[in-house]
């Protein structure tokens, strides 16, 4: 159930006519009163007698018993109620005795209260209902409405819990603020999937993905084809801005601007300068050099990188500070909104909705103190200037790597905010992991496909070593992973980080050790790219000449002599029990 406080009005009949309206779209279906302040308020929807502007000057009446110094300037006051998409239709008495329990909720009229305001409740959809009241109480005082956002929204968790309905979490006050419904039709006129608030919001995170200062912030919003205005100080100094898209026009031809408070409490000009405030004193004179020097790198470069970010954020977010770890979380929003920017075709709508999603976890009430997050921007910077990746090749096995690597880092976010209590950002990171489990599932299929190949040519006394070492290794998950398809590939993984002078076992045990493997699909695939992330292997295997049947020979009878580490048995040598 959601309700919500909309703004405060000056006109109650205007009001009216909304509500018994036949709507913009012709939406409202029967109008009629469910409840009011008193039982024989007259109801414009089913008595032919009654009329709107009876019920108006009725609701209207003790404020116009006040002198006009002493009447409120806004004192009419709506609250809607929704119905979850999910929940059962209510009857016109349940939504009466919702109507009833709001206002007394919220200090409209308090329960046993006979001098509370006057109200009307009217449903005009099988959905939800909209109350009307007016802002004086009988006796002439005014009505104690603090926090009626909170305690409607406190109302609305009891009344699910008794009647069976979808339990909603509460808002912190930190999401950014939804379309309005006058919006959501208009974008449905002109043809938008979207609002334009929706648009211009994903493009403001887009743009501040990486960037390093205000210039480059607007530059990359002017390249995106937004309308721009800035705020200045008399000084000269910047104070904020407002964006517009070309054609969204109001009724006199000008572009619709929104600031970017309005877009989402953490796009104001103020908080946006938060985020890359320390980035260049934090990045070494060295490696700001080589950047000037080289110049972008390749997108499969960036999405390795990010992997390595991502992998150390895990566990800032597992084990750091709060103020830390939520400067990590807002980071990982902007990754996201990198990597969708510059993913290929068929990975490119769920790392979008990934996105998306993601975006209402990055807020919280727990102030990010930024700085400790510079690798995390500086990878989604990296993303952005390396550019779109095709899909194919390393570029494909590398935003497999990535997004494998984000999905532990969005689970342990998703964690970490149930454990603050932060249950709409915990919902909308579990959300966010389960887009990314589907773009990863799209991303892996042909690197994983490469290696288990070359895993299933492997020779069968190397995928014996490789069994008995990973029984030596991980003897707790060997059997599930010797089950899994994906065992193969993560044979041929050992097989190459051995030939690259690893030592495969102790390379296993640490991958496997630095974090949970319990949300996996697939451990064999989480390991194989934690692996191949750890010991630099090439992502996309397809570049690699293949092992021959003799080069197998040649390395199990070079890793038979070769010295053991200490305290750990070599492959391949028998248990004192086997000896026996």
């Amino acid at each position: 159930m959601i309700p919500r406080v909309h703004k405060r009005g000056s006109n109650t009949f205007g009001l009216l006519i909304y509500l018994y309206g036949k709507g913009t779209h012709e939406e409202h279906v029967d109008p009629h009163l469910v409840a009011a302040w008193d039982s024989f308020a007259p109801d414009p929807g089913r008595d032919p007698q009654a009329t709107k502007r009876q019920l108006q000057q009725l609701l209207d009446q003790p404020v116009q018993t006040l002198a006009d110094s002493r009447r409120p300037a806004k004192h009419v006051w709506h609250l809607s109620v929704r119905a979850a998409p999910d929940d059962p239709v209510l009857s016109d008495e349940q939504w009466g005795e919702i109507a009833r329990r709001m206002v007394a909720a919220t200090g409209i009229a308090p329960a046993a209260d006979e001098a509370g305001c006057r109200w009307a409740a009217v449903r005009h959809a099988d959905d939800h209902i909209h109350i009307i009241a007016t802002l004086v109480r009988e006796d002439g005082r005014r009505p104690r409405l603090n926090n009626d956002a909170k305690r409607s929204q406190a109302e609305a968790r009891l009344i699910e819990a008794e009647h069976g309905l979808k339990q909603l979490s509460t808002g912190d006050g930190t999401a950014a603020q939804r379309p309005t419904s006058a919006e959501r039709h208009k974008a449905q006129r002109q043809g938008r999937e979207r609002t334009a608030r929706e648009e211009l919001r994903e493009s403001v995170r887009r743009a501040v993905a990486g960037a390093r200062s205000d210039e480059e912030f607007f530059d990359r919003l002017a390249a995106a084809g937004l309308l721009i205005r800035k705020r200045a100080a008399p000084s000269g100094d910047l104070l904020g801005y407002k964006v517009a898209l070309p054609d969204d026009l109001n009724k006199d031809g000008e572009p619709v601007f929104y600031p970017g408070a309005r877009l989402a409490p953490d796009l104001s000009l103020p908080r946006i300068r938060e985020r890359w405030s320390g980035d260049a004193q934090d990045v070494p004179a060295a490696r700001r050099e080589e950047a000037i020097r080289t110049g972008p790198g390749s997108p499969a470069s960036a999405r390795r990188g990010t992997a390595s970010a991502v992998w150390q954020a895990v566990l800032v977010v597992d084990h750091g500070e709060d103020g830390v770890a939520a400067a990590h979380i807002a980071a990982v929003g902007e990754v996201l909104d990198a990597l969708a920017k510059t993913s290929a075709a068929h990975t490119r709508r769920e790392l979008h909705d990934a996105a998306t999603a993601f975006e209402r976890a990055s807020r919280s009430h727990v102030r990010a103190v930024r700085g400790h997050d510079r690798a995390l921007r500086q990878a989604a910077r990296d993303l952005v200037q390396g550019g779109p990746a095709l899909g194919r090749g390393e570029d494909g096995a590398t935003t497999a790597m990535a997004i494998d690597m984000l999905f532990f880092l969005i689970t342990a976010t998703a964690h970490w905010h149930a454990r603050k209590g932060h249950a709409q950002q915990a919902e909308a990171a579990t959300r966010a992991a389960e887009h990314l489990r589907t773009a990863y599932q799209a991303a892996s299929a042909q690197p994983l496909g490469v290696l288990y190949q070359r895993g299933r040519r492997l020779s069968r006394p190397m995928l014996q070593r490789q069994t008995a070492l990973l029984r030596e290794a991980l003897p707790e998950l060997a059997e599930q992973i010797l089950a899994e398809p994906g065992w193969y590939a993560l044979a041929a993984t050992i097989t190459g980080a051995e030939a690259a002078g690893h030592d495969p076992a102790a390379l296993l045990s640490d991958v496997a050790a630095r974090r949970e493997l319990g949300t996996a699909d697939s451990i064999s695939d989480v390991l194989v790219w934690r692996m191949r992330r750890t010991a630099d292997l090439p992502a996309d295997a397809s570049q690699l000449p293949e092992t021959s049947t003799a080069a197998n020979r040649s390395a199990t009878r070079r890793a038979t002599t070769r010295p053991s580490t200490p305290g750990r048995r070599r492959s391949g040598e028998e248990s004192p029990r086997q000896a026996r």
